[in-house]
């Protein structure tokens, strides 16, 4: 059955050679019951650690973890009714698929009537019912992975942990496994927690989205309010492929209002705006924002660089006037070339506006702090 997880001020330290690393940084989040969460962000961030933790496998320093109503801080693995999918594909390679997939219920003592039920029904789910008698050597690495994820879902666990499972498989593979990923949490009622440093699988995937940095909580909110209304530059930049375009802009008033002036453009506050108290700001605008001539009430120039065709639409990866990197998304750069110069244009209520400290002072035309923060707390935007 699945279960609400509540973390309350974690901590994780490590001491290595006389030295403190604090790998989670007094983290409190809520994962609501039969929810897919997953923990985003670089590579030492701390959300290995975070599902370590919630797994059993590590005791935070500090904090303590519930799942419902009930402390699990200091619980070992066997009593949490967890079960766990590693990154690396653990099968025993003397066992057939079949005996890797029943073995947890082998040793918890399932009778085998009962246990072959529970692998044919995990085998139909996951397309792999020919493959059950077959070795794992004879298996391909998403065979493989399929078969891993069976040994999880037939142990009916409250809390499923999946730790980059996908990391080492081609990314047609991943998109076949993460829309089974998908639909096998539709059927089981259980709680999912995913870890990932991949944003495509965050954002495919997520009920909500918990982004990290340094392990810290950067915000947890579903995928597209994250998209739409990241609250800092760090998390606009990290959410978003391509990156995010910031630029630095200097806040100056005139006799005409207030605008923020940046390399080769200036773009003029509307009355009804409070502006920036910053002197100095930096701008945001994503690449897919951006229309290519005149269209909108800001206009620029990017000099063409590289030129990636995606099918649909192309990426050009470009520079302003001044030498920023910048980017842009569209279905009509066919035909532009390295040496081009492409003049393109956005309007305020499709831009973020960047504080000093790197926080949000402006969605579009609208402050954040206007925004009441996300049911989970910690940073997270309502729309």
């Amino acid at each position: 059955m699945a279960t609400s997880i509540h973390l309350d001020t974690v901590r994780k330290e490590f001491r290595t050679l006389g030295n403190t690393h604090v790998a989670v940084d007094d983290l409190s989040l809520d994962i609501p019951e039969g929810s897919f969460t997953t923990f985003v962000g670089p590579s030492g961030c701390g959300k290995t650690t975070t599902l370590r933790m919630l797994a059993g496998l590590e005791t935070p320093t500090s904090g303590t973890v519930s799942f419902g109503d009930e402390d699990v801080t200091d619980l070992p693995p066997q009593e949490r009714n967890v079960s766990m999918v590693f990154q690396s594909i653990a099968l025993y390679p003397h066992m057939s698929v079949r005996e890797n997939i029943g073995y947890g219920l082998k040793i918890h003592g399932v009778p085998k009537a009962e246990r072959d039920e529970r692998i044919d029904e995990a085998a139909e789910v996951l397309q792999i019912e020919a493959q059950l008698e077959k070795m794992p050597a004879e298996l391909s690495g998403g065979q493989q992975q399929r078969v891993a994820l069976g040994g999880a879902f037939v142990q009916d666990p409250d809390v499923l942990l999946l730790d980059e499972p996908m990391s080492d498989l081609d990314a047609k593979l991943k998109s076949d496994l993460r829309v089974e990923i998908q639909r096998l949490h539709q059927e089981l009622d259980t709680t999912v927690v995913y870890v990932t440093h991949d944003q495509t699988e965050a954002m495919t995937m997520s009920d909500q989205v918990v982004l990290l940095r340094d392990g810290e909580l950067a915000q947890v909110d579903p995928p597209k309010r994250l998209f739409d209304y990241p609250n800092s530059e760090y998390v606009a930049q990290f959410i978003g492929m391509p990156s995010t375009n910031v630029v630095d802009c200097a806040v100056e008033a005139g006799d005409g209002g207030t605008a923020l002036v940046g390399p080769g453009f200036e773009l003029s506050l509307p009355a009804g705006v409070d502006a920036p108290t910053a002197g100095r700001v930096r701008l945001g605008i994503r690449p897919q924002y951006l229309d290519v001539g005149s269209a909108g009430a800001c206009r620029l120039s990017v000099d063409v660089e590289v030129v990636e065709t995606l099918g649909t639409e192309s990426v050009v990866h470009g520079r302003l006037e001044d030498g920023t990197p910048f980017d842009v998304v569209s279905d009509a750069v066919d035909d532009a070339v390295a040496g081009d110069r492409l003049d393109v244009s956005f309007d305020l209520e499709d831009a973020f506006v960047f504080g000093e400290d790197g926080e949000t002072i402006l969605f579009g035309s609208e402050r954040a702090s206007e925004r009441s923060s996300s049911p989970a707390g910690a940073g997270g935007v309502t729309p």
